[in-house]
């Protein structure tokens, strides 16, 4: 089995690239395939509470990213200075996450077989 880490790097709602990302992970992880994912950047903000997509006539994607955990996909990464600097915290997230320093962003990254950037 390889081990898979998806890189989340844009913010939500910007066309159809966070959805295209998201039936990725579920894709590779339905396959029976070790799927991690790293929010780094803007992309921490897809993982905000309280969004409303539907005001702007987007689909929630929020909801699928509560899914991840019946497709066995665990290990959930936000790099700890991108929350900071986005003045957000874990506790206002959608999802419990770890939390990785930018310092050891590249190790996590050398843990993984394949890495599929956003």
């Amino acid at each position: 089995m390889k081990k898979y880490l998806f890189v989340m790097r844009h913010p939500p709602h910007v066309g159809s690239h966070v959805q295209e990302t998201l039936d990725q992970i579920l894709t590779t992880a339905a396959f029976d395939q070790a799927v991690s994912v790293l929010f780094l950047d803007d992309g921490v903000f897809q993982l905000k509470t309280r969004q409303n997509p539907q005001d702007m006539v987007l689909k929630n994607t929020g909801a699928i990213f509560t899914a991840l955990e019946l497709y066995e996909v665990k290990d959930v990464f936000v790099e700890a200075e991108s929350l900071l600097d986005r003045g957000l915290s874990a506790a206002e997230l959608i999802l419990p996450v770890l939390t990785v320093a930018r310092a050891d962003v590249n190790a996590l990254i050398r843990r993984h077989d394949v890495v599929v950037p956003d």
